[in-house]
């Protein structure tokens, strides 16, 4: 199993944003550190699930355990719905992706227990 945890940041609305994934399984832990451009903390959120998932597939997962501190994505992909319409497209590649992986389920978590914070912010600073 792949326990994954995502998080999105955004220095504005919009502003530099950046993406942190971080990966464990088999006894491994990869971080990854994403700048995204310029795009609201919303996009950033369901962007790094996005680069998450990319990421999985590389790597020949079959069993991802998502973990957010975005309840607004953690909802969307559970409704596979979001209201907002420049959020849909996003959402969509999320659920298309996600059909790839034979199990695939997500969790929101507190934010302090998001391991894929530090990376966001990391990514932000490294956006030029």
């Amino acid at each position: 199993m792949f326990e994954v945890y995502t998080d999105g940041a955004s220095t504005g609305d919009p502003g530099r944003a950046g993406a942190g994934v971080v990966i464990r399984w088999d006894g491994k832990t990869e971080r990854f550190s994403i700048p995204l451009g310029e795009m609201d903390t919303h996009a950033a959120e369901f962007t790094a699930v996005i680069k998450a998932l990319e990421l999985c597939k590389e790597r020949g997962a079959q069993t991802i355990s998502l973990r957010s501190d975005s309840q607004t994505v953690v909802a969307a992909i559970e409704k596979e719905y979001i209201h907002k319409p420049a959020y849909k497209p996003l959402l969509q590649t999320i659920l298309t992706m996600a059909d790839e992986f034979p199990l695939f389920f997500v969790k929101w978590i507190p934010s302090k227990q998001n391991k894929a914070d530090q990376e966001a912010k990391n990514a932000v600073r490294a956006n030029p």
